[in-house]
This record gives structure tokens, sequence and C-alpha cells, in this order.
């Protein structure tokens, strides 16, 4: 069984820029104020969430194990 995760945008940073709907278009949808949100909070492990969240220009999309909360993105600096 793959890993879980949790998977979150945080609003306050969100600028809209769709980066993560065209590069996750399962994942997440945007709002009508424009502002990006995951389709399920949790769900498997999945590359193309990955890439939306490290093509996100403002890192607001956080992603953490379900479970553990160990932090997958973004990385620890």
């Amino acid at each position: 069984m793959g890993d879980r995760w949790h998977v979150e945008v945080d609003r306050s940073l969100c600028i809209g820029s769709a980066q993560c709907t065209h590069l996750a278009p399962a994942a997440f949808r945007l709002d009508s104020a424009m502002q990006s949100h995951p389709t399920e909070a949790g769900t498997d492990a999945n590359e193309k969430i990955l890439e939306a969240a490290e093509g996100c220009p403002v890192e607001a999309i956080m992603i953490t194990l379900l479970g553990g909360g160990e932090t997958v993105f973004p990385p620890d600096e």
C-alpha cells in the first residue's frame, strides 16, 4: 500500500496563477475568488500533485503524510 497525503492550499499565499489546475487538473480547482483548493484533502501519493506543488510560484501548496504529519512539500530548508 502506498503513501497517503494531506494536501492543503494556503489561501493567504495563493495568487490564482492556476498552475496547479494545469499540472494536476483532477486534484485542484479554482473558486470564484480565483484561489486554489484541493479537490480532496486526503489523497494517494501522486506525482502530478507533487509537480503542481513544486510549480506553484508562491509555494502555497503544502503536502504532508496522512497520519504522521511528516512534510512532503515544501522541503525543509
